[in-house]
């Protein structure tokens, strides 16, 4: 059996003693970096008594995922086998994914525990007072494929977390206000570790804070949904509207599946009856 074990983001006290327990009895390790998963787990047997277990540990990443279940795909099965990433909850951004479809498609059995998360764990710590939000994890680091990502974030409706590696910390602050700078965003950096840090208010106050320090470490962002001021029209009020049968049909069709020109065909055809 499989089973995915989520690892502290910071503080090695938050590891559950379910996952020590799993740890100890894993015959088979799949790690995002095999020895940051024994340095893990040489500290827990340090701090808290975990026996050491004794047991292969196997890298798998993007980047061999496939290869490694071509492998190592049988002993799924056949052992008590722990997928882990370096650090927070496997599977969400995660090469994880290629093992829950690989469970799923073989139907082998598979297990996800509870545990650290530092997407939940910032937006808890936002304050921001809706409960649904994106998550994009990193953007992509340039070009058009950044810029898109990043107008998908700010104009989605939603508030929006985000990854962000210190080194492109600044240049996201930048994009955001060249956009909106007056946007809201809750920052946290290093989430459960020694130098925690909360920023919450505008991207400009953000930036004027973080010049007054050195940037380094793991970032969470928030971005704060814009509140719109334009009130939308729902489609039984566009159906409702006294527009003639052209743009009426145009925005039917934006709110509906079906084509301009269906839509067009059935309001003429709806008035040509009456």
């Amino acid at each position: 059996m499989l089973t995915f074990i989520p690892t502290p983001i910071g503080n090695p006290q938050d590891i559950t003693i379910r996952a020590m327990r799993l740890f100890e009895k894993a015959t088979l390790f799949l790690c995002e970096d095999t020895r940051h998963t024994k340095r893990l787990l040489r500290l827990l047997e340090e701090r808290f008594d975990m026996v050491y277990p004794e047991a292969e540990f196997i890298s798998f990443n993007a980047h061999n995922g496939v290869q490694r279940l071509e492998e190592w795909g049988e002993r799924l099965v056949e052992q008590a086998v722990v997928y882990v990433s370096d650090a927070g909850m496997p599977i969400i951004s995660d090469p994880g994914q290629l093992l829950v479809a690989y469970c799923q498609e073989q139907g082998i059995a598979y297990d996800v525990l509870p545990g650290a998360s530092a997407v939940t764990t910032a937006y808890a710590a936002s304050g921001f007072e809706s409960g649904k939000f994106c998550f994009f994890a990193f953007l992509p680091h340039k070009g058009k494929e950044r810029a898109t990502a990043l107008d998908e974030a700010l104009s989605s409706g939603y508030n929006t977390v985000l990854y962000e590696a210190p080194h492109r910390l600044v240049k996201l602050l930048d994009e955001i206000e060249a956009v909106d700078a007056s946007r809201e965003l809750f920052l946290a950096k290093e989430i459960s570790k020694r130098y925690q840090t909360y920023y919450r208010g505008s991207v400009v106050a953000i930036k004027a804070a973080l010049a007054e320090v050195t940037i380094r470490g793991e970032w969470v962002v928030v971005i704060h949904a814009k509140v719109s001021s334009q009130k939308s029209l729902s489609f039984a009020e566009v159906r409702r509207l006294d527009l003639p049968p052209k743009p009426k049909a145009k925005l039917l069709a934006h709110l509906s599946d079906k084509s301009v020109k269906a839509w067009y065909e059935e309001l003429t055809q709806k008035s040509s009856k009456n």
